[in-house]
């Protein structure tokens, strides 16, 4: 719960429809580097679509930060195609299986095992991670965060290769509402591959499929209000939105299930 009031806050903050978090001062990065994060990099910079990078200290990896724009569909739609598993099935061609492994009906939160191709000749990848979404109506915000967990209903498989690092965070911010078209999204994502391959490859790799990966989510959305695909509608099916007591609802449920082998792993903050 905590990563989706700091990811509101990121994109109430100034700025944020063009630029991420000012980077620190050369004298603050000087004092103490270790542990302290690094600058942001510009990678792609078109007119709705902006997307950074910055390495991950200590480690041979980068975080992302992509903030774009789109114009044709509305906020609801493009949230709950990115949300729904069994249409994801059917327009991500790289998906192998991807299911929903358990739900908390309290906060919403669900743990996924998703398996997906990598490009060759790199054996296909498979990830388990907990989900929690939101909808914020005082702020008119969305916000999406995923994490890697473990989970004892998917042991790790010899077929593929288990990623254990990964983190993503979006918010989507409608122009006008949730149901006219328009809105702005930041993504913010990092996660090891597990790949032998130096750090530029698995840069170039990322830098270029984010993109693509978002576009197919765009072009999905498009595909299924014009031609009326049944999509399920998270916002309404979603059993508790970010008001104080939901908040707190949630967590003291979260808290009860500590030492079980359900709710307790959904736990996000």
């Amino acid at each position: 719960m905590k990563r989706l009031e700091e990811m509101s806050y990121m994109f109430q903050s100034s700025g944020i429809r063009c630029h991420p978090p000012e980077p620190k001062s050369q004298t603050e990065g000087n004092e103490d580097s270790e542990g302290k994060e690094q600058p942001w990099e510009m990678v792609m910079d078109k007119k709705h679509f902006k997307l950074w990078r910055r390495p991950i200290t200590g480690t041979h990896l980068y975080q992302y930060r992509v903030f774009g724009t789109y114009t044709d569909v509305t906020p609801r739609q493009f949230f709950n195609v990115q949300l729904d598993t069994e249409y994801r099935k059917k327009w991500d061609a790289l998906v192998i299986k991807l299911e929903v492994i358990e739900r908390d009906v309290v906060s919403g939160s669900e743990v996924l095992h998703w398996v997906t191709h990598f490009p060759y000749p790199m054996y296909s990848r498979d990830y388990v991670y907990v989900r929690r979404y939101s909808v914020d109506h005082e702020n008119n915000m969305m916000v999406l965060v995923s994490r890697a967990v473990e989970h004892p209903s998917v042991p790790e498989s010899p077929e593929f290769v288990r990623v254990r690092s990964y983190e993503s965070q979006m918010v989507i911010r409608p122009h006008k509402s949730f149901d006219e078209n328009g809105f702005d999204y930041l993504l913010t994502y990092s996660d090891n591959p597990q790949t032998v391959f130096p750090r530029y490859c698995v840069s170039w790799m990322v830098s270029s499929g984010m993109p693509d990966f978002l576009e197919k989510l765009h072009m999905a959305t498009l595909k299924a209000k014009n031609m009326e695909i049944k999509v399920k509608d998270y916002i309404s099916a979603k059993p508790l939105e970010m008001s104080s007591e939901a908040k707190a609802t949630a967590q003291s449920s979260e808290r009860k299930s500590e030492g079980s082998r359900g709710p307790a792993r959904i736990e996000y903050a």
